[in-house]
């Protein structure tokens, strides 16, 4: 399982020149990178790039470190060590000797304990990204997600039901994370460890059926793209960045409206009120989106779409019923005309106003 990574180095020296799938990921980096400079997110003049070993994240390495050299910062690549399978440390050690021979700055490697609720793979993304949002602060961190785990992502939001945000999959740029490689297919990453002449490490994780990414990969993308004759992943990330751009604009609209229903200095209340009287005129999609920002504000957390449409119908569905408990001791409640966000315990709610 280890021994793979050990190549790396001599197969990387012995490529005369880059050929076509590797510049297509310099290119996906390159264009990315550009965007994130115009925001002024390289000014830490560092970037971060995950790397675990597997074709994804050592072709993103090598475009990386290429592209960064040229941009005149430097590429760090960062190794988690989850510690869950046996030669674990072995193999992290390898992907960042990897790492180093393709061209980066430095490369560390992080071990981590995997613990806590949602099962394992769950789990083990949440120590993943918190100690890779430390590793390099006010950096970005390129994350070698391509267009088919965009495809995974959506077909699981879709499953669950998660609502549009879920839908609309993972974002290119969203710091401290970037994901160059989403409009790049995962064929072309294993490409480009061809053309360079690398041998990346196999994850078993990534076959095993007792995930569910794993069956999704591994089962039903190839399903579907069998049923509809091809061309789904691309299909599928394409609806994502549709749904993305079409959120952005409602999420504008959304935070227009909670500036406007907002009591500002009138409200006594900390988060502030919120005017029903101005919520009331605002279609339900936009009221929801300006109702989830203000209670995430607020504290809120783990809210879920029964929390917003119960909050909502305080002002679309008024009957003077009472307040709306989030989870925690946190109550929406209605009273004097205005929406308020309080501990348990001190929500009053007002007769009906009909």
């Amino acid at each position: 399982m280890a021994a793979q990574g050990s190549r790396v180095g001599a197969g990387a020296a012995s490529v005369p020149a880059p050929a076509q799938a590797v510049l297509r990921v310099r290119a996906a980096v390159r264009e990315l990178l550009a965007d994130a400079a115009r925001g002024g997110l390289l000014d830490s003049g560092a970037i971060g790039v995950a790397v675990s070993g597997g074709a994804d994240s050592l072709a993103l390495a090598e475009a990386a470190a290429y592209t960064a050299t040229q941009r005149g910062i430097d590429a760090h690549a960062l190794v988690v060590d989850h510690g869950l399978q046996d030669g674990s440390a072995e193999v992290a050690n390898q992907a960042a000797a990897a790492a180093r021979a393709l061209g980066v700055r430095s490369a560390r490697v992080i071990p981590v304990e995997v613990s806590g609720g949602g099962g394992m793979e769950a789990a083990a993304r949440r120590a993943r990204y918190a100690v890779l949002a430390e590793a390099l602060p006010d950096s970005l961190v390129l994350l070698g997600h391509t267009r088919d785990d965009q495809a995974e992502t959506v077909l699981l939001g879709l499953g669950r039901g998660s609502g549009p945000r879920s839908v609309a999959g993972m974002r290119p740029l969203d710091p401290p994370w970037a994901r160059p490689l989403l409009g790049v297919p995962r064929e072309i990453t294993v490409r480009a460890c061809a053309e360079l002449a690398l041998s990346p490490w196999q994850d078993p994780h990534n076959a095993d059926p007792r995930f569910t990414r794993a069956r999704l990969r591994g089962e039903v993308l190839p399903l579907l793209e069998d049923v509809l004759q091809g061309g789904v992943a691309a299909a599928l990330a394409r609806t994502a960045a549709q749904l993305r751009e079409d959120a952005d604009a409602l999420d504008e609209l959304a935070a227009e409206l909670l500036t406007r229903a907002t009591c500002g200095d009138l409200s006594t209340y900390t988060p502030p009120e919120l005017e029903v009287a101005t919520l009331v005129e605002a279609p339900a999609a936009l009221r929801r989106r300006a109702a989830r920002r203000w209670l995430l504000d607020a504290g809120a957390r783990n809210l879920t779409d029964a929390h917003l449409r119960a909050v909502d119908d305080l002002v679309g569905r008024w009957r003077g019923q009472g307040g709306v408990w989030l989870g925690g001791d946190l109550v929406v409640s209605r009273a004097h005309g205005k929406l308020r966000v309080c501990r348990e315990g001190s929500a009053r709610a007002e007769p009906s106003e009909e």
